[in-house]
């Protein structure tokens, strides 16, 4: 384990929320911290709409793959979100675990995907800041 923080993001599919969380935390962090991402029941592929809102942001995800959760990836991790996986996660003694309730932007188009984008990306400023000591 290095010196950064780690953070793990799970959702269920690991294909839109959890994907979009890590992107957002890998981008403002500047490698400043190690982010994973998982899922219990990975989709095939990354939500075509998720792909979309992220590139309006100026971020590249469509290299991303969703990955299967591993009790690995949660021990590896000092930080694990969850974010509607209920009780598939693991729990581990001595990990932060929070979760976030957002909407799914599984099946939805890339104006319903935009406000879920938008609140994981506030979400994000605040924990970077958090676990960079670094005002946003």
């Amino acid at each position: 384990m290095s010196d950064k923080p780690s953070v793990l993001f799970v959702c269920v599919h690991n294909a839109g929320r959890s994907q979009m969380a890590a992107a957002y935390l890998t981008h403002l962090s500047g490698g400043a911290i190690e982010v994973l991402s998982a899922g219990s029941q990975p989709a095939d592929q990354i939500n075509p709409s998720v792909v979309e809102a992220m590139a309006e942001e100026g971020i590249d995800i469509t290299h991303e793959v969703p990955k299967v959760l591993t009790a690995d990836a949660v021990k590896a991790s000092d930080v694990v979100i969850t974010m509607g996986c209920g009780d598939v996660c693991p729990v581990f003694p001595g990990k932060q675990y929070l979760d976030w309730a957002l909407d799914d932007p599984a099946g939805q188009g890339v104006e319903a995907v935009r406000p879920i984008r938008d609140e994981i990306r506030t979400r994000i400023e605040k924990l970077a800041a958090a676990l960079t000591g670094a005002a946003r």
